[in-house]
């Protein structure tokens, strides 16, 4: 009898036990699945068009599994690795073949040795100079990511010919993996991107007539593989830098009846320079195309200072020698005269003509020699092709800032024994000199921000507007122009995204879903022939209970 109602229990109410209690044992137990998820900031790779031409990644969405460098096989992978262990092969490969890529970077980019700096340098010059479909991502340093890449590494790698095959095949099953998702919309157009010029003067004063200008430049954006970690502290941090300082030493000269220069003074913190100068260019076309004239129209020199920070250098690069007894040969002679009473400091001329054939010119000095104006630029870097330029190992720790100091001093000096037409001496000394505490503030307020240009170009962004107030404080006639692309032509676009979050998920691997899809067919089945078959089942086991009892007697 008792036998017939547990045969009953089975049959009707069991299996409605299992398929409703068991659900709800596995979903208030306390494994819970988001414990397996890690949140990281990732940034995007850089992503414009310039002239025409597709520059940085085209995608930002990832939902992929992770792989290492030597495992991965496909487009359903995203790789990830450390940016030390990514070489320019494995980077051309992986952009054509893989789904995505996710680089970490070193934790101190001030500690890299001087060959992992050069590596750092090479493969983001590379990176930046082609168009690559998949999405690339950078991530910082971190000591779970850490853990999390080294896993991924040694846990998922399929090359180790020293295992068996028994061996292989359980690691493949037991293995932890890793899913890497960031969720994002596809990179849209920035429709209201406008690049913004400051400009403001010092009017000189003189009996003798037309009074000769001087203008001096340098563009505010820095420039690095991704937007979000470009800081530029040196390219072209520097050079604003002591273009403001500059700004604050003759504004106070100016100041004063008895010395007041002969010389209108015009400064320019131009934006766009890191794409093509286009803030120099809508300024230019906006003052000499003009009807009305212009205070640059019949300049002595143009002046622009960049990335003045890098050595114990100082290069004057111009398109075209100036000629004997012009301001500019004469600004030169000065500079290097200044310079001898700094021994660490050489100065040299580099002549270097335009080529109209590249789409990028090499420094911003060639956008004022196009229009026939004598221009130069200033740079502690021999070469225009350098990869310090545009790096984002460009930080305030690798900046030294002494060097910023003495390179203003010499600048400032030569430019007041110009303006001032002296030649030995100091026009600067103790009482008015260029201040320490000043060119610091600026430092460090210029590196605490990224300064990408698609970052910059938006409504009244902070820093244009600092700009223009400390223009407002010390010159006058402080204007802002803007550079916006054009519907039809447009020389520059922006695209949004920039950086995002990641999600990073810890999964068994594909093979894993498949052994335990065929466990639980198994373990089904075995619990249905149970409850079927179960009087079969608990009459064999009596009569193998009963068989013990006699052979026991």
């Amino acid at each position: 009898m008792w036998l017939e109602e547990v045969d009953e229990i089975f049959k009707g109410y069991l299996p409605c036990y299992i398929l409703i209690v068991l659900p709800i044992f596995i979903i208030i137990s306390p494994g819970s699945p988001v414990s397996a998820s890690t949140e990281f900031p990732v940034y995007r790779m850089q992503h414009y068009d310039l002239h025409g031409v597709a520059h940085g990644c085209r995608s930002a969405g990832i939902n992929l599994e992770a792989r290492s460098l030597s495992s991965w096989s496909s487009p359903r992978h995203c790789v990830v690795t450390k940016l030390k262990d990514l070489s320019i092969d494995s980077f051309r490969n992986i952009k054509l073949k893989a789904g995505a890529l996710l680089i970490m970077l070193p934790e101190n980019l001030t500690d890299l040795s001087a060959e992992d700096k050069q590596h750092f340098l090479l493969l983001e010059n590379t990176m930046i100079a082609q168009e690559i479909s998949i999405p690339v991502y950078f991530v910082r340093y971190s000591k779970k990511l850490d853990t999390i890449v080294d896993e991924i590494s040694q846990g998922l790698d399929t090359n180790d010919m020293s295992k068996s095959a028994a061996e292989a095949m359980f690691n493949s099953i037991a293995a932890n993996g890793y899913q890497i998702v960031v969720s994002s919309s596809n990179p849209s157009i920035k429709t209201d991107a406008r690049v913004a010029t400051i400009q403001g003067h010092l009017p000189g004063y003189s009996t003798e007539g037309k009074i000769p200008t001087i203008a001096i430049v340098a563009h505010y954006d820095s420039f690095g593989m991704a937007p979000d970690l470009s800081y530029g502290a040196d390219s072209n941090g520097s050079g604003v830098v002591i273009l403001l300082e500059l700004v604050r030493l003759f504004s106070g000269l100016y100041s004063e009846a008895k010395t007041h220069g002969k010389y209108n003074i015009v400064f320019l913190l131009t934006g766009g320079g890191k794409i093509n100068y286009q803030g120099s260019k809508k300024w230019l076309e906006d003052q000499l195309d003009s009807l009305d004239g212009s205070i640059i129209q019949e300049a002595s020199y143009v002046m622009c200072l960049d990335t003045l920070a890098t050595n114990d250098s100082i290069y004057m690069h111009v398109s075209k020698p100036p000629k004997e007894g012009s301001p500019a040969s004469y600004f030169y002679k000065e500079l290097k005269a200044v310079s001898e009473d700094f021994p660490l400091v050489d100065v040299e001329s580099i002549h270097k003509k335009i080529n109209l054939a590249e789409d990028v010119l090499s420094w911003e000095h060639e956008r004022y020699s196009i229009r026939r104006l004598p221009a130069f630029t200033l740079s502690a870097l021999r070469s225009h092709r350098d990869f310090k330029r545009a790096t984002i190992s460009d930080t305030r720790e690798n900046l030294d800032v002494n060097r910023v100091i003495r390179n203003t001093k010499v600048i400032a000096e030569a430019l007041a024994r110009h303006v001032y037409n002296v030649s030995g001496g100091y026009v600067f000394g103790k009482s008015w000199d260029v201040s320490k505490k000043s060119i610091e503030s600026w430092v460090d307020y210029l590196t605490t921000q990224p300064r990408s240009p698609q970052l910059l170009s938006n409504k009244d962004n902070i820093l244009v507007n600092t700009f223009k107030e400390t223009f407002d404080k010390y010159l006058r006639d402080v204007k802002t122009s803007y550079a916006v692309p054009e519907k039809r032509d447009p020389d520059f676009q922006f695209y949004e995204v920039t950086k995002g979050t990641m999600n990073v998920y810890s999964v068994k691997p594909a093979v894993f879903d498949l052994v335990l899809t065929f466990a639980i067919i198994l373990y089904l089945g075995a619990i249905y022939f149970l409850i079927d078959y179960f009087p079969l089942v608990y009459g064999f086991a009596c009569s193998l209970t009963s068989s013990k009892k006699i052979k026991g007697n």
